[in-house]
């Protein structure tokens, strides 16, 4: 993945963090199956600096209402495909100094499991299953959420490293974007980390309960 990935994922954080607040939404999924966040839930699920022992926050959480212009940023593909039935985009970014190492957190709240569902393979094979660098490879992160994909490969130019993962929880789309400018800053084991805390922190929303999850000191 390049750097240019990378700066882009902050510029999302950014203008999340730059955009108005909006209003709430109702939390039902429709279908009796999963439910579908609030705002202020789909911000709860980011981590934040409480959640991320050894890394510092550089971008709080921040979720808003799905509008055109985040449309565009979180589904990238044409026509914002992906980003149907979507209501709120999110996001956090944190970073370790002494590796030069990052860590971008996103999210996708959709009104229905069976949208979350439908937009799982269009947003992964149509952009960010693409976005882990030359050569990247696929990778195991473990049995989290319900649907799971990661990859992991090069995100400059000396072959340093870089990384993807997207996983479904429910009615929400997951993604973790990490990179290092230190050769020995970044692992599959490390990225694995980071997936499971938000979807574990995920799942606990969606069951209602405030997210806990985070790294282990």
């Amino acid at each position: 993945m390049t750097m240019r990935n990378y700066r882009w994922c902050g510029a999302i954080a950014a203008a999340l963090l730059l955009a108005g607040c909006g209003g709430g939404a109702e939390s039902d999924s429709g279908n009796g199956k999963a439910v579908a966040l609030t705002k202020e839930q789909a911000q709860e699920t980011l981590p934040d600096g409480e959640a991320m022992t050894g890394w510092k926050e550089s971008d709080r959480p921040k979720a808003v209402e799905m509008d055109e212009l985040f449309r565009s940023q979180a589904c990238p593909v044409k026509d914002n495909a992906g980003c149907e039935n979507s209501r709120f985009y999110g996001a956090s970014t944190f970073r370790q100094d002494d590796n030069a190492a990052t860590a971008s957190f996103l999210l996708v709240a959709y009104d229905s499991e069976q949208a979350a569902r439908a937009a799982y393979d269009v947003l992964w094979d149509g952009y960010y299953g693409k976005r882990a660098g030359q050569k990247a490879k696929t990778f195991e992160i473990g049995p989290i959420g319900d649907e799971r994909d990661a990859r992991f490969g090069t995100s400059g130019f000396r072959g340093e490293p870089g990384a993807v993962t997207q996983t479904r929880v429910g009615t929400v789309l997951l993604w973790t974007v990490a990179a290092s400018a230190d050769k020995g800053g970044l692992d599959e084991d490390g990225v694995r980390d980071l997936a499971t805390v938000l979807a574990e922190r995920a799942r606990q929303t969606q069951n209602g309960d405030a997210p806990s999850a985070a790294l282990d000191g």
